[in-house]
């Protein structure tokens, strides 16, 4: 059972150990049925709440007990939630608020599975693969949680599978594609300094934004991912050394926009891909470095668990998948070896 913390909720066990509940606020005290989750006693703690309220603001939605509005926001309230990173709090609340917009009046209990297969094809043709695969995972979030909690009595996310995305996602850079880009930006530019940044360490775009001098130590770059809490520390390349020997020390993080400001995320991926165009690399990405660094270091012989030991990753699976071309033909070279040496 989800235990929800919720404001003005007082709770104390009776005589005979069963635990009650109480809305207390001002000298209003109110009893709750059940415990915090539950149907009836959301129901309940909301009409309680209410007669607290302000008036709401003409336009504003109303949540209604039972619904989705009023399961989610007892979700943003829950342990579950406030326990995540604050970017997974944003991710989530950002994917959830726009579902609810269209779907949060409805009841929990009405959801069924053709509707979560409807709702997702939706977002498959608005943001595809991976805007749906998105969606898919924050409901089956909240139906989980709604099936914890006893607001409903079954999971109609329950093996609804992800969408397949086209090819292999984001393009893996070639060793071709790092000489011509590093062709391009000459050493000192902020282009060449993301690209080192990006491969060296092998981190998302996220990570690499926020890094600066406070996360150096002589010989390693310390931090904490963002999105996994994953505290990592990666040795600097050499390469890597060099360029960040050269930077100047008035800035918080090594990489700032051109008004000397940090990137955000986002800002920062569509500021890389321009560089990338510029270049001559139309289809490569910031991801697809990681990607690239995943296979460097597999075709240099390292195991998947060292490799995570540098992307961080919470699955070996993960990696396995972005180093799979590489194992393949490390591999398949060994076997045509064989194969020459058996000959002789």
């Amino acid at each position: 059972m989800v235990t929800l913390k919720l404001p003005y909720v007082q709770s104390f066990p009776d005589r005979h150990g069963r635990m009650r509940y109480y809305y207390r606020r001002g000298y209003t005290r109110t009893p709750l049925p059940g415990t915090p989750g539950e149907p009836k006693f959301m129901t309940a703690y909301y009409e309680a709440d209410s007669k607290f309220s302000k008036p709401k603001a003409k336009g504003e939605p109303t949540v209604s007990p039972g619904s989705f509005d009023s399961l989610i926001l007892s979700y943003y309230r829950s342990p579950l939630f406030i326990s995540l990173s604050p970017a997974s709090q944003k991710n989530y609340k950002r994917l959830l608020d726009r579902w609810r917009g269209k779907h949060g009046s409805k009841p929990v209990r009405d959801l069924q599975r053709k509707h979560v297969m409807e709702h997702l094809a939706e977002r498959y043709e608005q943001a595809g693969p991976e805007g749906a695969n998105g969606l898919r995972k924050v409901l089956k979030i909240i139906c989980r949680f709604a099936l914890d909690g006893g607001w409903r009595g079954d999971d109609p996310t329950f093996k609804v599978k992800k969408y397949k995305p086209p090819g292999e996602g984001f393009a893996p850079w070639s060793d071709e594609d790092i000489a011509t880009f590093l062709q391009h930006w000459e050493s000192g530019t902020r282009e060449r300094l993301a690209l080192c940044l990006l491969y060296y360490l092998g981190q998302r775009r996220g990570d690499v934004v926020r890094l600066g001098r406070q996360h150096r130590t002589r010989d390693a770059i310390r931090f904490k991912q963002s999105k996994t809490g994953t505290e990592l520390t990666i040795p600097i390349h050499p390469d890597l050394k060099a360029v960040l020997d050269e930077l100047p020390n008035d800035n918080l993080t090594f990489l700032t926009t051109a008004y000397g400001k940090p990137f955000s995320a986002a800002g920062f991926g569509n500021w890389f891909r321009g560089a990338c165009d510029k270049a001559g690399l139309s289809k490569r990405s910031a991801h697809g470095l990681r990607k690239a660094a995943a296979r460097r270091l597999a075709e240099a012989g390292c195991s998947s668990k060292e490799i995570a030991a540098i992307t961080g990753h919470k699955t070996l699976s993960e990696v396995e998948r972005y180093t799979a071309s590489a194992d393949q033909e490390r591999m398949a070279r060994e076997a045509i070896s064989k194969m020459i040496v058996g000959r002789k």
